[in-house]
């Protein structure tokens, strides 16, 4: 603080500042005399190579050689570097006033033959609870990789604290000139087989650059080693992180050491700046994932039964068993009170104890598909034999033969009853869905859950014995109601049934939920994907955008010979029409024009500049499309980039007719429309 103080910044003659291709900084001072003096300090391996001379211990500068600064390396960078110290040297340079002013700009000749005054190591010591973080990460399925500008024995020791490395395994530790040097071909191009053949064994890279920690993102993103495509979270904090942090499907900023274009660029924000929020963040994560298909199953099972009973009743009895106010009351339960109960689950520890779901990964699995029908079946057969045979059974009155107006029914009530009880108790069902068999596991931890239930339930006594006509119920006696209790009960039983069954023998059942999959794109397309010897992964995003844009295009061109044919049946309005509204894309919707007196055709909207360059934006395809203009200009190729349906519609009356489509499926010809533009590019 005293020489800050002694020689504040508006002294200083000229700042190098540092950057990660210099790896170090430069301060010139101003002497009295004119003269000038430079003190640096960076990276000690690196700057070290800039020195000629090196103080001793007696303040005086000798000749530093290179077996000497190999000798420094040796015995003092080395063994602090496997300590986990930051060795930072310090120099300087003398400019005498005798050599004239330097060249301040060329830093190649001002940033050589410099003194070394002292190799530094500083600590900078791991927080506690960063090691059972990553130990965390890793039994949750998650692999840490170390990205850092430290040197490589530096990097090598943390990494070994934090428990990114362990003894006895084979993973690589690399730095940055290693590792360009193995991605790159002849020709200095990146190549991604180089990249698959790294990454998955890569723990460490030191001494790397901002570029080369976005090329690391980018290789394992598009990397199609492992079956299911890696999903990529990223940390940093500094200005240069930003690409890398853009790139990555997660990026996480510093909330206290980032900078703005590091949080700008990020997607969340640890205002702690603590490792272990990343691991809160997964659960978290994870937590809603599973909550909404918690939701999912039990919202499905009431809907299957609920249909299947309420049509077949009616078809078969003439009327619904239950009836509307009690499917209201049974809606209430299905939507509101189910989705607080389920969606409030507290995150609990066993969340990281299975690997991540995949990019791909459906929303309902196999196995939730399996509880779905399982319960499905089971409701549906209580159901039916309380339908049919329940008189017989309790000894009541049938309430199938009761008339239309008929008060309600003890039959019916018990009905209702029992399919309401088996709810609640496969609402206690709905909390596991990856085939756990203790579905009471941490129940009383959501207190939400246990009042919503216990709630439900003595709502449900209040409608059965004092609802009446209202609800179309009657009141039941101690006898009905326990079996109702049993019936519900059932299912908890039932369902340690269904987990018994194996998934992987129901072969017939489907998962549900994907994402964009290669089912939406038809088997001629993938069959020629197929052919290709090789394929990159975005060329095929890109084809799957333009087959789904081409399916757009073709819905486009039905609804416009919909409404041209709707608007020839207007026969006493045909000539007040203007043409162009006809013609185009954006107005084919829109209500005809009644003009009486056309002197100026109105353009359309598509053609108007700002629509031309909203347009593809505002599609998925991957390829973005030329103005009007230039499409106009293309060569009639059909299909020239085997990315495109076969068959497009023609829009020209002069074009050949195709078989199954009728003439007045033909548009007028209209060479300057953008609908053939858009025909001719296809």
């Amino acid at each position: 603080m005293t020489i800050r103080n002694e020689i504040p910044e508006e002294k200083l003659f000229k700042v190098y500042t540092f950057n990660s291709v210099r790896k170090s900084m430069s301060t010139v001072l101003k002497n009295a005399d004119g003269s000038y003096r430079m003190f640096s300090k960076g990276a000690s391996e690196i700057l070290l190579k800039k020195c000629c001379k090196i103080m001793t211990a007696n303040g005086e500068a000798k000749v530093f050689k290179p077996r000497d600064r190999d000798d420094v390396v040796k015995k003092v960078i080395e063994p602090m570097a496997s300590e986990g110290l930051r060795t930072i040297c310090l120099a300087y340079r003398d400019f005498p006033l005798a050599d004239g002013e330097p060249d301040w700009d060329n830093e190649t000749d001002i940033l050589t033959g410099l003194t070394c005054l002292c190799v530094v190591g500083i600590e900078d010591p791991v927080r506690p609870e960063v090691p059972d973080a990553i130990k965390r990460c890793q039994r949750a399925g998650i692999t840490v990789r170390m990205v850092t500008g430290d040197n490589i024995n530096t990097a090598r020791a943390i990494a070994s604290k934090c428990g990114i490395l362990q003894p006895g395994e084979d993973f690589l530790c690399i730095d940055g000139k290693e590792f360009n040097r193995r991605i790159r071909n002849e020709l200095g191009e990146i190549e991604q087989e180089r990249i698959d053949k790294i990454w998955p064994k890569l723990r460490v890279l030191a001494r790397s650059s901002p570029t080369d920690k976005h090329t690391l993102v980018k290789g394992i993103m598009d990397s199609t080693v492992l079956e299911p495509r890696q999903v990529v979270a990223v940390t940093g904090d500094g200005t240069n992180d930003g690409p890398a942090l853009k790139k990555a499907d997660v990026g996480f900023a510093m909330g206290i050491a980032g900078t703005d274009v590091a949080k700008e660029a990020s997607d969340i924000i640890l205002t702690d700046d603590n490792f272990s929020s990343i691991v809160k963040a997964v659960m978290w994560g994870r937590n809603v994932y599973d909550s909404i298909s918690k939701f999912l199953q039990f919202q499905l099972t009431v809907n299957v039964v609920a249909v299947i009973v309420a049509f077949t009743g009616a078809c078969i009895t003439q009327d619904s068993p239950l009836k509307a106010v009690q499917m209201l009351w049974v809606n209430l339960i299905m939507d509101t009170f189910a989705s607080l109960a389920l969606a409030t689950e507290p995150p609990t520890e066993s969340l990281l104890l299975r690997k991540p779901y995949g990019r791909n990964k459906p929303l309902i699995s196999r196995t939730m598909m399996k509880n779905i029908l399982g319960h499905a079946v089971y409701q549906l057969t209580i159901i039916f034999t309380l339908l049919f045979a329940g008189e017989q059974m309790f000894d009541i009155d049938s309430g199938r033969y009761a008339p239309l107006h008929a008060p309600p029914s003890e039959h019916y009530t018990i009905v209702f009853n029992t399919f309401v009880m088996m709810q609640l108790f496969n609402e206690i069902n709905a909390r596991k869905i990856h085939g756990e068999r203790n579905v009471f596991d941490g129940i009383f931890k959501n207190m939400i859950f246990c009042s919503i239930v216990f709630g439900t339930f003595i709502i449900q006594i209040v409608i059965v014995q004092f609802g009446g006509k209202p609800f179309s119920c009657v009141g039941l006696t101690i006898d009905q109601w326990l079996w109702c209790v049993f019936l519900g009960f059932g299912c908890l039983l039932w369902g340690q049934v269904v987990t018994t069954v194996p998934t992987s023998r129901l072969k017939f059942l489907k998962s549900a939920g994907h994402g964009t999959q290669q089912e939406e794109i038809p088997e001629e397309e993938l069959e020629e994907m197929e052919d290709l010897d090789e394929i990159d992964h975005a060329e095929m995003e890109m084809r799957r955008g333009q087959v789904l844009w081409c399916r757009g295009l073709g819905r486009i061109q039905t609804q416009i010979r919909v409404v041209n044919a709707f608007r020839d049946t207007m026969s006493p309005y045909e000539g007040l029409e203007t043409p162009e509204s006809r013609n185009s894309i954006h107005n084919f919707m829109n209500t005809p024009e009644f003009r009486i007196e056309d002197s100026q055709p109105q353009i359309p909207l598509i053609d108007d500049t700002e629509g031309e360059d909203d347009a593809p934006t505002k599609r998925n395809a991957a390829q973005t499309l030329p103005p009007h203009s230039t499409l106009a200009t293309l060569p009639s190729s059909p299909n020239q980039n085997n990315n495109a349906v076969d068959r497009v519609i023609p829009l020209h009356k002069d074009s050949p007719k195709i078989s199954g489509y009728p003439e007045s499926a033909v548009l007028p010809a209209c060479p300057g429309s953008p609908l053939n533009s858009l025909e001719t590019s296809l």
